[in-house]
């Protein structure tokens, strides 16, 4: 099984004044148009998902949805409590082992610190390595057999520059 783990785009800054909470939050004009460039990197490496699980934060859910549009994948699309930003990892691997151990690629789309503890806990099996997911940045772990351990592989970690490069070629 192939997983990416994907880090949202640039998001408006915390403000209680214009968002009751952080979930509220939106991708920027910027992360907009800094996602859409990233999932045309994403389609230049042929990626393709057999399942795209997103949080449900508004800049998760915008993201996740600019790459599902770009890679014809819309009906892949989910959105799950186990990537919001105060999930547990070992519940969402858990779930993926019980319910999607039988597909090849899938891409989780959330939020740090989520995303580097998950990669460190799948990676390690520990929660704390240090990996620097930056927003947009995405990662590819492969695993045999997929648990709530050290069981995947760091195949690579592209940052939302690189991706963008590639959707220029």
């Amino acid at each position: 099984m192939n997983l990416y783990l994907l880090r949202h785009g640039k998001a408006e800054e915390k403000n209680l004044h214009r968002y009751s909470s952080d979930e509220e939050r939106p991708l920027t004009n910027e992360g907009v148009k800094g996602m859409k460039a990233a999932a045309k990197g994403m389609k230049a490496l042929k990626l393709s998902f057999d399942l795209i699980l997103s949080s449900p934060y508004v800049r998760a859910r915008e993201t996740a949805e600019i790459v599902a549009e770009e890679l014809k994948l819309k009906k892949q699309l989910q959105f799950t409590n186990l990537l919001k930003v105060e999930a547990e990892a070992g519940k969402l691997i858990r779930e993926l082992e019980r319910y999607h151990s039988d597909l090849n690629d899938i891409l989780l789309v959330g939020h740090e610190p989520f995303m580097s503890s998950l990669a460190a806990r799948l990676i390690s099996g520990k929660q704390f390595v240090s990996i620097e997911f930056k927003k947009g940045s995405l990662a590819k772990l492969h695993t045999e057999m997929l648990m709530d351990d050290s069981c995947a592989a760091l195949e690579w970690l592209v940052t939302p520059k690189q991706l963008i490069k590639l959707g220029e070629i």
